[in-house]
């Protein structure tokens, strides 16, 4: 399967990428970050250095790849847990705006499948989580798939000593339990630790 990644430099992007190479699977990532194409290059992947909100340029890519799918692994998060408030504003737009560039894209490129990363715990105020439902909405109404990732935990993450409260999963295997979903039907899918899940359900 040819899949173009956007976030392929992100926390998960670099796991999931010699994953899929390892499966035989043909990916171009992409990453803002020109400093990072070596990095994505030396994963196993096309490197392709594109930002999400410049919609011609993007679709340039995406459909000179010709990708069977897409997967959007892309947000706009601190590299401290303190400062997510500050860039509400800043994921919001890479929520809607680029989400909605990247399905543009795949149109574009006939990709069958669109895959885009999402959560799977409460968030903490009402604009995020309309936000969120408004992106949720975009990639289902258009037939894609939505992986709610529990809290990253592991190397690289906000957590990276200590694992947070459930929903939780070890980034690593967050990354591995991606790979079914390449072949899921339209709609909502889960990754989590289903031992964090349950150690939840024993405690209420």
């Amino acid at each position: 399967m040819r899949i173009f990644m956007a976030g392929g430099s992100g926390v998960i992007g670099v796991r999931l990428i010699p994953l899929l190479t390892s499966a035989g699977h043909t990916v171009a990532a992409m990453t803002r970050s020109p400093q990072k194409a070596d990095l994505v290059a030396g994963l196993g992947a096309k490197p392709v250095v594109c930002d999400v909100y410049d919609a011609p340029a993007l679709t340039d890519a995406v459909t000179g790849f010709g990708p069977d799918l897409l997967m959007h692994q892309v947000t706009d998060l601190p590299d401290r847990a303190d400062q997510i408030a500050e860039f509400g504003r800043r994921n919001a737009r890479m929520r809607l705006e680029g989400t909605a560039n990247l399905l543009a894209a795949a149109r574009a490129a006939g990709a069958a499948r669109f895959l885009a990363q999402s959560i799977s715990w409460e968030l903490d105020n009402a604009r995020a989580r309309n936000v969120n439902g408004q992106f949720e909405r975009m990639v289902l109404e258009a037939g894609g798939v939505v992986i709610r990732y529990a809290q990253f935990y592991g190397p690289g993450t906000y957590y990276e000593t200590a694992p947070p409260a459930p929903p939780r999963i070890h980034v690593d295997d967050a990354a591995r339990l991606t790979l079914p979903a390449l072949e899921a039907p339209a709609g909502l899918t889960i990754v989590a630790d289903e031992r964090a899940l349950h150690d939840e359900d024993d405690q209420q």
